[in-house]
Order: structure tokens, then sequence, then C-alpha cells
């Protein structure tokens, strides 16, 4: 995986207390992860891009003496001691929540206590990264940067030629979460015609609401086994199009593998939706229309063309490594120095 320089920044995603184990980038990576490894995307996209470290423990971050990107979870109070710990260590910290669905927010701060160690803790970091322009309210302050995609890397690209793809890939699988809106996206989907896939792990009960509509059960294939992240991402290029119906303000990680797959992502509101896929995302546009554009690709070759190198092109230039990487380092040399200067006044 070629990364950059990043303007010297090599950058440390701290997850106090996480399960995903500790992760190097610092040599980059060549070809695909192993199995035990986590795929460069999401948070630990923000640490790859930069050749930096993904840690679960604070003195493996404090031992790295690089700044740190903190991840808020759970009740906060292993991110308050945390964060701590790093200051007292001299190093800058920003910190964003791991969690970034409106619907996530609202539950994590539900509880006053938890809203008021989020609180402190926000006002204790040197400053706040955002994975949504949504999070940007709960913090009150900060920079949205949306987490990029390895799009340079050949072993993440997982396209297929357009004679090879087939159907409708239905991009949620949360049907208990209201915001994910994951029947209206499988009715959808089934009424478009053609094979459908999707991952349901309560896929009887699936089956009885769709034939309680009327709808055919023939088309769809229902997967319950979640399979490992190259897998899945080689499951879904075997379709022609992803939709959803999505209003939760995530950061847009179904869109983001659509961006692997070279393939065109139809509603959701996620940030890598609204960036990569502004002609085909849900924002704006009722599931009427959504249902429309995904007709439109997947009968008309041009236009599905077209749409693909749209949003490469956008997701290369607003989403890649190198240009997040730059941003990054942008964000954190300005951090780093309001640090020194303020060490400085004491």
């Amino acid at each position: 995986m070629t990364t950059t320089d990043a303007g010297g920044l090599h950058l440390t995603v701290l997850n106090p207390g996480g399960r995903d184990p500790e992760q190097d980038f610092s040599s980059g990576e060549k070809g695909l992860p192993e199995e035990t490894a986590h795929a460069p995307v999401n948070f630990h996209a923000y640490a790859a891009c930069t050749r930096g470290k993904f840690c679960r423990l604070t003195r493996s971050a404090l031992a790295a003496k690089q700044p740190v990107l903190l991840l808020l979870r759970g009740d906060f109070k292993q991110s308050l001691k945390a964060l701590f710990a790093l200051k007292r260590g001299g190093l800058t910290v920003v910190v964003s929540l791991k969690e970034t669905g409106l619907h996530q927010i609202e539950k994590q701060l539900s509880d006053p206590r938890r809203a008021k160690r989020f609180r402190e803790t926000v006002e204790a970091a040197d400053d706040c990264l955002a994975a949504t322009p949504e999070a940007l309210v709960f913090f009150g302050r900060g920079k949205f940067i949306p987490p990029p995609y390895p799009l340079h890397d050949p072993a993440w690209d997982f396209s297929r030629s357009l004679g090879e793809r087939r159907g409708v890939f239905v991009g949620t699988r949360e049907g208990k979460v209201p915001s994910r809106h994951h029947l209206a996206a499988l009715v959808t989907a089934v009424e478009l015609g053609g094979p459908v896939t999707v991952f349901d792990e309560d896929a009887a009960r699936s089956r009885k609401i769709l034939s309680a509509l009327g709808l055919p059960l023939d088309p769809v294939r229902f997967l319950r086994k979640r399979l490992p992240y190259r897998e899945y991402l080689a499951e879904v290029a075997r379709h022609r199009i992803i939709f959803q119906a999505d209003r939760s303000a995530v950061p847009g990680q179904v869109a983001g593998d659509a961006l692997l797959c070279r393939m065109p992502c139809v509603g959701g509101d996620g940030a890598v939706d609204r960036i990569a896929f502004p002609e085909t995302c849900g924002v704006g546009r009722s599931l009427g229309e959504l249902r429309e554009l995904a007709a439109r690709l997947l009968r008309d070759d041009a236009f599905y063309l077209a749409a693909v190198a749209r949003s490469q092109e956008h997701a290369r230039s607003h989403l890649g490594f190198e240009a997040i990487a730059q941003q990054l380092a942008d964000f954190f040399s300005r951090n780093s120095c309001h640090s020194l200067r303020l060490s400085a006044s004491k």
C-alpha cells in the first residue's frame, strides 16, 4: 500500500480498551492484509494513510510519541483517563466519537453522566475531529475530515467487468434500527426485478414479510453469516449496484465499499455517499427518485459507466489516502503549534 509522507505526520489512533488488535502501518502494506488484521478503512484508515499506528493501549500510544486521535467510546471513562495520561506525556490529542451515526450519538449522550464526561473530554482535548459533518454539532468545534479509502492501491481494486455484474446488493442489514430503513431498501430492490442479495441474520422473518407483501422470494438470496472483509467485497462486486435507504448520517462505509468495488451506490446520506456519489445519494431525493436512478443504472450501460467514472474522480480527489493525509497533517500541525504555545506560556 502506497502511503504518503503527510508532512511528517504518523498519526496514532487510540481506541482505549477496544477489541481490535494493535496494528502498525508505518511500513505500509503490500497486498491484502492477513485475516487477523483490520482493513485500512474507517478509523484504521486515518492511521494507515499517514503510516501511523492503531492502538488499544494507552502505553502504546505514549511509546509512539506521535500526535494522537483518541476515539471516545462506551461510558467515556477510559477515554477521559487516556486523555489525561496522553496530555501528561506531552502529546497533542484530538478526540473523535468512535460511533458517529446520529442514532448512536443520541444513545451515548442520553445519559447525563456520560454526557458530562463527554463534555469534560472535549474541553480537555486539543481539538476535535468529526468523521461526519453532523458530529461537529456535538463537539461545538473542530474539523470534519472523512475517513479515507485506499483507492490508489491495486490490491484494493475489487472491480469486475460489466458483463460479470448482475442485480442489486442491499447495503444495509440492520432491520431493527429505524433510521437504516432496511425494509424499504429491500422492498425497492426486489421491485426493481432481477437478482437481489442481502445479508440478513433473521432471513426467515424477512421472507415472511416479503411474502405477506406479495413480493417474489425467488430472486432474493439471503446471506446470514458475516464474511471477512475481502470476501465480503468480492461478494458485493458481483452485483451491478448497491442500494440503500439509510438516513443515519453515518461516515458511509457502504458507499466506501462501492468505491472499492468500482460500482455505483444508490441512496444513503453518509459522508462518503455525499462526497463520492452526489448524483445518486439519498440527500434531497425521495425513495421513488432513488428507484428510478437504480432502474436506469441497471439497464443503461453508458449511464452506468459514466456514474462509476464520476464517483471515482470525486473519491480520488476528496477521499483518497493522499488527500486525507494532507488534511490530517495540516490539522494536526495547527494543533501541535497551539499545544507548544500553551506549554511555553505556563
